[in-house]
């Protein structure tokens, strides 16, 4: 099979990594509007892998790149996703992509119908999540006879903190504003309903050095799961993951405004608050470096007559072998999973769906195992 994967940043680089490394992958192109970039990643990466120049917004480029493959993952901002489901569907091409804006998703599975007839799968917000976590819910889920709660919680931290917020810039200050601005879709009493942000602390204890963490709402990270496990889940929601400390302090921020996007005059200079917090957590939080996600998915319910928890589990530290951060393996190597299985016809379901409705959980999540992701399940 072939694969075109747009972006060579980041998660496009970990993407690439895993792609070349498996058999069934004849060739790679590594696509981005910086060729030099590109050529770069190409080079690293081993004959599989050639560089192409794409706008990722250019309609008549993404046209004629998608036309060259089997299966495209989209690396780069969810502003163009819309586009680039438009072209999949023109050019017959399975698609997904890492999401990041849940009116845009909103936007794509209503091309639904055009996607099934044009015999193709599209699957957004395939990263982390949303992405595996909709597949391990979905697992738990399909588990058990009966699910009443669903908690998701979910984070990206450096594996040394520092101050003052203990936190970097694990991916895009603008997805990380995003999710502590936005309202947060949840079910309660099988019910849709939307929460605010950073509020709902709890406390998770976890195996050393990590220890107690903190939890609390944020937006994004339910996705489409509300939707559709309404009516079949009681309470379901997300949190993320930080260490103590980290969200008051940008619940502060929040209140006092700095995370406002209208426009406010400043002696004469009309600028968005946001826009200046961007900046200065760019400027200011420490290099990523050495990173750990941390994942923990608790699904109760009953099994026949008999209660059961099931809980999904993932630690991942930064991998020393391949330079990739955790982020970039479990962000992009849920998107190579699923690229791979809707190529070799594993996913059978054709339309524009969201994770859950689309990759089976069982040979999805030994993939990911078979990659280093060590998931682990317990059932009580």
């Amino acid at each position: 099979m072939k694969v075109l994967v747009l972006g060579s940043g980041l998660m496009g680089q970990g993407a690439v990594y895993d792609l070349v490394r498996h058999d069934s992958v004849e060739q790679v192109i590594a696509a981005d509007i910086d060729e030099g970039r590109a050529k770069e990643l190409a080079s690293k990466m081993g004959n599989k892998v050639v560089a192409r120049r794409v706008d990722a917004s250019d309609k008549q480029q993404l046209v004629d790149a998608f036309n060259e493959v089997d299966v495209v993952i989209s690396a780069v901002s969810y502003k163009v996703n819309v586009l680039h489901t438009q072209v999949a569907i023109q050019t017959s091409t399975h698609m997904c992509d890492l999401g990041g804006n849940f009116k845009i998703v909103e936007k794509q599975l209503e091309m639904h119908e055009q996607a099934k007839d044009a015999g193709i799968t599209i699957i957004p917000d395939c990263g982390l999540a949303p992405g595996m976590v909709s597949v391990l819910v979905r697992a738990g889920v399909d588990y058990l006879t009966k699910t009443e709660n669903v908690m998701i919680r979910v984070g990206g931290l450096q594996q040394e903190p520092r101050p003052p917020l203990n936190y970097a810039l694990i991916f895009s200050v603008e997805g990380l504003i995003n999710e502590y601005v936005e309202p947060c879709m949840v079910l309660r009493n099988g019910k849709i309903d939307f929460e605010d942000p950073l509020v709902g602390f709890e406390q998770l204890e976890f195996p050393e050095p990590l220890g107690v963490l903190e939890a609390f709402n944020t937006s994004g990270g339910t996705s489409t799961l509300p939707l559709t496990y309404q009516g079949i889940v009681n309470n379901l929601d997300y949190k993320t993951l930080r260490y103590p400390g980290h969200g008051h302090k940008m619940w502060t921020l929040m209140k006092l405004g700095f995370m406002d996007s209208e426009e406010q005059d400043f002696n004469g200079v009309r600028i968005a608050p946001r826009k200046v917090l961007e900046k200065l957590l760019e400027k200011n939080l420490p290099p990523t470096g050495k990173d750990v996600t941390v994942v923990r998915v608790t699904i109760e319910g009953w099994k026949g007559t008999e209660s059961r928890t099931v809980v999904y589990e993932l630690i991942d530290y930064f991998d020393e072998e391949s330079g990739l951060t955790s982020m970039m393996r479990t962000t992009s190597f849920s998107a190579t999973t699923a690229a791979i299985m809707m190529a070799d016809g594993t996913i059978t379901e054709q339309g524009v769906l969201p994770p859950e409705r689309s990759i089976p959980p069982d040979p999805f999540i030994n993939a990911l195992r078979s990659k280093g992701l060590d998931i682990k399940q317990h059932v009580y």
